[in-house]
């Protein structure tokens, strides 16, 4: 179960761990481009904590005249002990507020309220340790945030789907010898099956009639399957807007295989596979109900793997993002990644020449920076603009200062021609990739030329590199990718698509024994999308804080020296994000997340309550006077108000400055809203009126015409309902006794009011009115039917 590897390279170390299934070490003597030394007490350290016997006084003998005495103080950079397991997210933890405010008065070094606190006396030593304890809190401190912003990707095992799969299926096949494997397990297991060819650069509006002729007269269509995955993600992009236009909502599935890796041992071998992931995971929010999930195939689809596969694709699992193994079904999870995941790293520093791709912009010149001050003696600097770029001069100049000499280079990174040339002229030892492009699109609106930009800009370039460097002993292979490649975002599903091949070129680097780490990122604050402070409003508002770049830079060098091959850092607000995520589509990728989880069951429990009482809850509060005003209006004045309301509010969620991108014939999903901006623009709308929506508003009534028309219905139907409340009371009160008494609903009424029936006939009722107000005209007719004296009752006996 331990394997050292003896030679010059570590390739049987990345290999080996696919020769065998049971849990196994391996660790190589020695790495190209790693000191050697250092890479052969590592891998005897890494034996010897599986424990491996090593003679460690042998080792060291040679030394022995170089040892050091520890500090007596803790160490100010790095940990080099082993922390406890922290407890579980979901217990609470009392603050003691004499214990807060020790704290803070060791980090403000406040010398007085900490002997004080302690009982100690000012010659006891405390100034002399005082500036390294305050040192050391504020690290801890700093640490604890980095470790909370800190995710990885995980597969947990579920139970073998056992359900049967039926009915018709409209199977999206490539032209030519695609592999039909997947469709044969459906048609063998009794589903009708009717394939439709597409090839390479489909047209929507052709592709759209055939979809609409293939479903003619099928009786309906229980769901979509494609085969696209590894054939072009511009196919997959066509399906799904043709699918849309030729209004078939049946859910549709997207296969792939080997464009996963669900453990350890299981080999990523499909990139452009992994891009249809990362945009289904857009899909799945742009287009909650037209969309099945993502199942990644073995290579060889056996009975048992078909039957697996079939049972999935009833969606009776309760998941949508998939991995069919010989040893089960790998459902995907978002889980913490603490401290204690890290792998043994070698305290990685920059040597040698160091390429930063988008260098000139705000990510490249944090990039720059830190690795000048970390030991970096010459960067390149890349990106289209080159020396032209804002501010290229002064960071060179502030580069200088640090002690690093850079090249600024104009370069388009996504033409190999001109990446070979740079690579030529300027050969590296390790490679930031932190270029990229901006730019939101919804699905419908979404071009193939758009998204083929999108993808050339993030990953042709790291492919490039990836192949032109193959042969050179890196230290280093950095990708910067994105959230949106984890767990989708409105609106970008070109970029989630390229983010998700960054995440899986890293995996397969690694899985062939190359250095990589890729970090999918959340927002960074002084960087790209999250400058202006009312997107960082908006950002909040969804859930998401920004990143302060030292910190983020930070968990790069956490990650760096642990040898991590993916992260995500992000900083979420599981409160603010879960619900909104899940609103319109539940998703077990949180499952796992004791945050996440805690929030969502709280959210189920209230719903519970709210429908056994409907009359409860913080929704019910009435209209607020802006809706009375509007109920009150004549229906001209509520449409026209109604409408401008709806298109302020959804210009406002999607950051608009006027309400010019949104008429009211446009069609919400077109617009780029998905789950999480469905939930912003219904609690808007909600707070505005005073009204109970559900967050499914805008999937219900998909336009703000639609929208309007709705909530006017909704106002009047409350004012309406007063109104004929108050017509009753009117009646009621015009009514002498004697009719009451007649009907035999007088002694009814006397005793919801808790008057005794002890007066004369022509006495006056005088109880308040809204003593009544429980019993609608139903219930009073229903009354005086139930009475044999009154006089309905006799009718009806008769």
């Amino acid at each position: 179960t331990r394997f050292l590897e003896l030679g010059p390279d570590a390739i049987l170390t990345a290999l080996t761990p696919h020769c065998v299934t049971e849990p196994i070490v391996t660790t190589p003597a020695l790495r190209p481009g790693r000191d050697d030394p250092h890479t052969l007490l590592t891998a005897l350290a890494t034996l010897h904590t599986h424990g491996t016997p090593i003679d460690w006084p042998a080792i060291l003998t040679p030394y022995a005249s170089q040892t050091i005495d520890l500090p007596t103080y803790p160490f100010q950079r790095q940990r080099y002990w082993l922390t406890a397991t922290p407890a579980p997210a979901e217990a609470s933890v009392r603050t003691d507020p004499a214990e807060a405010n020790f704290w803070t008065a060791v980090e403000n070094q406040d010398f007085a309220t900490i002997a004080e606190t302690l009982n100690l006396h000012a010659d006891n030593g405390l100034a002399t340790v005082l500036p390294a304890l305050s040192a050391w809190r504020r690290e801890r401190n700093t640490q604890s945030i980095v470790d909370e912003w800190r995710y990885r990707e995980s597969w947990t095992r579920i139970p073998d789907p056992t359900a049967v799969v039926d009915g018709t299926w409209l199977i999206a096949v490539p032209d030519g010898t695609g592999d039909r494997a997947p469709a044969d397990a459906l048609r063998e297991r009794g589903a009708e099956l009717v394939e439709i060819e597409i090839g390479a650069a489909p047209d929507r509006a052709a592709l759209t009639a055939r979809l609409r002729d293939a479903v003619a007269g099928s009786g309906g269509i229980a769901g979509v399957l494609s085969l696209l995955g590894g054939t072009g993600l511009d196919r997959t992009l066509v399906l799904v807007q043709a699918l849309g236009d030729a209004e078939i909502d049946a859910p549709l599935w997207c296969v792939t295989s080997g464009s996963v890796s669900a453990g350890a041992s299981d080999r990523l071998t499909d990139l452009t596979g992994a891009q249809v992931w990362g945009f289904g995971r857009v899909v799945a929010l742009e287009r909650p109900r037209r969309w099945g999930g993502l199942v990644d195939l073995p290579a060889d689809l056996d009975e048992r793997a078909a039957d697996r596969f079939a049972g999935i694709l009833t969606g009776k699992c309760g998941e949508d993002q998939l991995a069919v193994r010989p040893d089960g079904v790998f459902a995907r999870r978002l889980v913490r990644a603490n401290a204690v995941d890290a792998l043994p790293g070698n305290g990685w520093r920059p040597t040698g020449r160091v390429l930063i791709t988008g260098g000139t912009g705000a990510l490249g010149g944090h990039l720059a920076r830190w690795l000048a001050v970390h030991g970096a003696t010459e960067l390149i600097l890349v990106s289209r603009s080159g020396p032209a770029a804002p501010g290229a001069a002064e960071l060179v100049a502030e580069l200088a200062d640090l002690g690093a000499d850079a090249t600024v280079i104009a370069a388009d990174i996504a033409d190999r021609d001109e990446v070979s040339a740079l690579l030529q002229a300027h050969p590296v030892t390790s490679v930031v990739h932190a270029a990229g492009t901006t730019g939101s699109t919804g699905l419908t609106d979404l071009t193939p030329a758009e998204l083929a930009n999108t993808l050339r800009a993030k990953v042709d370039g790291a492919q490039h590199l990836h192949e032109l460097l193959a042969d050179t002993p890196l230290h280093a292979f950095i990708l910067f990718s994105s959230i949106a490649g984890i767990w989708g975002s409105g609106g970008q599903a070109a970029y989630a698509a390229a983010n998700a091949h960054l995440d899986a070129l890293a995996q397969h680097r690694t899985n062939q024994g190359q250095p990589a780490t890729a970090i999918a990122w959340g927002p960074w604050a002084d960087a790209g999308m999250a400058i202006a402070e009312e997107a960082t409003e908006y950002l909040r508002r969804r859930g998401l804080g920004v990143l302060a770049p030292e910190l983020a830079i930070r968990a790069l060098a956490q990650a760096l020296d642990a040898g991590e091959t993916r992260l995500t850092v992000a900083d979420v607000d599981w409160e603010r994000f879960a619900p909104a995520f899940t609103s319109t589509r539940p998703s077990p990728l949180l499952a796992e997340l004791p945050e996440a989880r805690r929030v969502l069951e709280a959210n189920e429990r209230a719903a519970a309550a709210r429908a056994l009482d409907p009359s409860g809850g913080p929704d019910q509060q009435g209209l607020t006077q802006f809706g009375e005003r509007l109920a009150a209006a004549t229906p001209t004045e509520r449409d026209r108000a109604l409408l401008e309301l709806v298109r302020t509010e959804a210009a406002g969620v999607l950051g608009h400055d006027s309400t010019a991108p949104v008429s009211a014939r446009s069609q919400f999903a077109e617009l780029g809203f998905d789950s999480l901006t469905a939930v912003d623009i219904r609690n808007r709308l909600a707070e505005a009126l005073g009204l109970a929506l559900p967050p499914t508003l805008i999937f219900d009534y998909p336009t703000p015409a639609a929208l309007a028309e709705y909530l006017g219905t909704e106002i009047t139907a409350g004012a309406d309902a007063e109104a004929g409340e108050a017509r009753i009371r009117a009646a009621l009160a015009a009514l002498p006794i004697a009719r009451f008494r007649e009907a035999g609903v007088l002694d009814v009424l006397l005793r919801l009011a808790g008057i005794d029936d002890d007066r004369p006939e022509d006495h006056p009722v005088s109880a308040d009115p809204d003593a009544i107000d429980e019993m609608d005209v139903d219930a009073l007719i229903q009354t005086a039917l139930d009475n044999p004296d009154s006089a309905l009752g006799a009718d009806q006996h008769d």
